[in-house]
């Protein structure tokens, strides 16, 4: 499982670097800044200014989580594998081909406002006195103080993850990028949003509902803001982040999807006969620019030195392999402006100003689904998408690299009217759940294909989340909010059984039990199965297991980013391995779901529903005694309500809790409520806020 594992670590986080403190702003007072912890750990960060704020959002984070704020921004240094070995040192490479610490210096001072300068800086001065404060807690000698340029580096290294690139850097390093189709996977996030017109009650719905490792850098934290300046929002974000990323405010929401589009390009270089660093390139040879990355491994209780050797072309990263020489290029290390996007799109008080945010087009990928106070529901297949030459088929997994032909350049990325954007529409909904942005609302209204530029290289297939969710909307002309969450806490799968990774799957359903007698009980009840992934249920048990054996040996052929159809006889054998797990761990076949799948974190352990694809999807991974533990799936979960000019209801819940310490409280707290499919009510009104406190303080106090 390492190689999936390494594209779940690299999918989502935000690391920085760390070099001398900047004194160009004034230092913030700590006692300007309020903490609120409410009853459930939450952080509530009150000042009169958006940099104190910020400054308190480093402070509460450190103090929730500090340890995990500290890998990434050990990861850009490369200095991750002194503390990770292994598995650290891969991420410590993958870094330093991003090398976007290269764009930063560039852009840095011509991209973002005085303004956001001051919110950086004050994040910054947040982070670094924490630091300061807790020197045992620093995991590695001489990493702070930080600047906002680290802080930005890591943003934009991240935005490079995020749109996928590390599929086809493992593909490179793998000498397996000729043989396989380009990643569309249906992992990512379910994102829900309706208009009054679909409302029993006139309201507005956001359903925010994200699918993301449950721990370490991708995990979410809760945070809620509020400042004098007008800044007042409660959403998740990510360590090192300096604002939520999806949640509300008080006039208008939103959520994020991930978008699998065609983001980066891979390039064959030809090479010289003989001058073997050169390559052709418009009928000349240019000389490929040598770049060596030396990292020191931790192995036991020791460190020792590697070296390896990459390169750079006119069109970006490249590395040797077995095959040759493969170049890169990708406009997620191009841009340096996200983390102010998302800052305006925080303050956003109405649909022009969230689209004038947008319109910055400083994110690379992700949907972005809208709802607001006023009524408005908007969809964006959004990202930034080259303008490039029609002349070539960009679905290709290889293009020629001898040729500025296949060149694109970072300055010619497509206006946002280009993009799929749809408001308002008159069934009143959009959805997504990491399918293709053509059918995104319903059928009637959705955009059509050949509106758009191919190139952009959309989606164009359903996930089983999609198909089940458009089957359950079938049933209500409108709804109400107990509707929405039956909707968006349905654990079934959609018949005839299919995932995006295994297009097939429904044959397992189809098995002669007379041609395999060995298994022919597990055959029953595959076959007599409705679906259900709740955890009372005894077949899905049996479905668990099977999808493990069936991803286990795609991932072991090298096969898993690419859709495939496994033959009968993998279905055999993953029941069969589904067979003789059951018998041996708990001596029976027929188990509930919840004994097999567990959600566990210190001394607390719940039966967990789900499986990957449903709606409620869940990733699970070998525990102990024969179950199975979460790892990825439902984890920061954000459900909001506008009606009557105003964000009426807010419920939200995240996996385990506020805490990422052992000692807290609330390292566990919300486990119980998250399992059975509960939230927790939240606030942007400070006297609610407070009704509710359990401590309030300033930083450092």
């Amino acid at each position: 499982m390492l190689a999936y594992f390494r594209c779940l670590f690299f999918f989502f986080f935000f690391p920085s670097v760390l070099v001398a403190q900047t004194n160009s702003f004034p230092q913030i007072n700590p006692e300007n800044i309020t903490i609120i912890r409410d009853n459930w750990g939450v952080p509530h960060i009150y000042a009169p200014t958006d940099a104190e704020v910020a400054y308190g959002l480093a402070w509460a984070h450190a103090e929730d989580d500090f340890h995990t704020i500290q890998e990434p921004l050990l990861a850009v240094r490369g200095e991750l594998s002194k503390i990770q070995g292994k598995d650290g040192a891969l991420m410590d490479a993958v870094c330093f081909l991003v090398d976007a610490r290269k764009v930063v210096n560039e852009q840095y001072d011509t991209t973002f406002s005085p303004q956001f300068k001051k919110v950086l800086n004050g994040y910054v001065q947040g982070i670094n006195a924490y630091a300061k404060a807790h020197p045992k807690e620093i995991l590695l000698k001489n990493t702070f103080p930080v600047t906002e340029k680290d802080i930005i580096t890591g943003y934009v290294m991240t935005m490079t993850f995020m749109t996928n690139v590390h599929y086809d850097l493992i593909r490179i390093f793998d000498n397996t990028i000729s043989n396989q189709e380009i990643a569309t996977h249906g992992r990512g996030s379910n994102a829900i949003v309706l208009s009054p017109k679909k409302s029993k009650d006139g309201s507005t719905f956001l359903v925010a509902n994200s699918h993301q490792p449950l721990r370490g850098m991708a995990a979410w934290y809760e945070v809620h803001l509020n400042s004098e300046e007008g800044w007042n929002f409660l959403g998740g974000t990510f360590a090192g982040g300096v604002t939520p990323f999806l949640g509300t405010n008080e006039h208008l929401g939103w959520a994020h999807t991930v978008n699998y589009a065609d983001f980066h390009d891979v390039y064959q270089l030809e090479m010289h006969p003989k001058n073997k660093l050169q390559y052709r390139y418009d009928g000349m040879w240019k000389t490929l620019e040598k770049k060596v990355l030396k990292l020191k491994v931790k192995v036991g209780p020791i460190r020792i030195p590697i070296k390896r050797t990459f390169y750079q072309s006119v069109y970006g990263p490249t590395i040797k392999n077995k095959d040759g020489f493969y170049a890169l290029r990708f406009p997620s290390n191009m841009r340096i402006g996200g983390a102010e996007q998302w800052y305006h799109m925080n303050k956003s008080t109405s649909y022009e100003e969230f689209m004038e945010a947008m319109e910055l087009q400083e994110l690379p990928n992700n949907n972005t689904l809208y709802a607001d106070k006023e009524g408005n529901i908007m969809f964006l297949g959004n990202g930034l998408f080259a303008d490039r030459n029609p002349n070539y088929n960009w679905g290709d997994l290889v293009l020629p690299g001898d040729t500025s032909a296949t060149f694109w350049s970072a300055d010619t990325f497509m206006p946002m009217d280009s993009l799929i954007l749809l408001k308002n529409p008159a069934c009143g909904y959009f959805f997504n759940m990491n399918h293709t942005p053509f059918n995104c609302t319903c059928e009637a209204e959705n955009p059509a294909p050949s509106d758009f530029n191919p190139t952009i290289g959309y989606l164009r297939g359903n996930t089983a989340r999609s198909l089940q969710f458009m089957d359950l909307m079938e049933d209500y002309d409108k709804m109400s909010y107990a509707d929405l969450k039956k909707v968006k806490y349905d654990s079934k799968f959609t018949f005839p059984l299919y995932t995006h990774t295994i297009e097939n799957l429904d044959l397992i359903r189809h098995l002669d039990a007379i041609k395999y007698p060995d298994i022919a009980d597990v055959i029953q009840k595959i076959t007599a199965w409705d679906g259900s992934t709740d955890v009372e249920n005894r077949e899905a048990s049996i479905m668990s297991l099977a999808i493990q054996f069936i991803l286990q040996k795609l991932l072991k052929d090298g096969t898993i980013d690419k859709r495939n159809n496994p033959s009968e006889k993998v279905y055999a054998d993953a029941l069969r391995f589904a067979k003789k797990h059951l018998l041996k761990h708990f001596g029976t076949i027929d188990i509930p779901l919840g004994k097999l799948q567990v959600h566990v974190r210190g001394d607390q352990s719940f039966g967990i529903w789900g499986l990957p694809d449903v709606l409620t999807t869940m990733y699970t991974e070998a525990y102990k005694d024969g179950t199975y533990q979460s790892f990825m799936g439902e984890s920061y979960i954000l459900l909001a309500t506008y009606k009557d000019g105003q964000v009426s209801n807010i419920e939200t819940i995240n996996c385990y809790g506020a805490s990422n310490r052992p000692d807290s409280p609330h390292y566990t707290d919300q486990m119980e409520l998250f399992v059975n499919k509960k939230l927790k009510p939240m606030s942007l009104d400070r006297k609610v806020v407070e009704e509710h406190a359990v401590r309030v303080y300033y930083p450092g106090e």
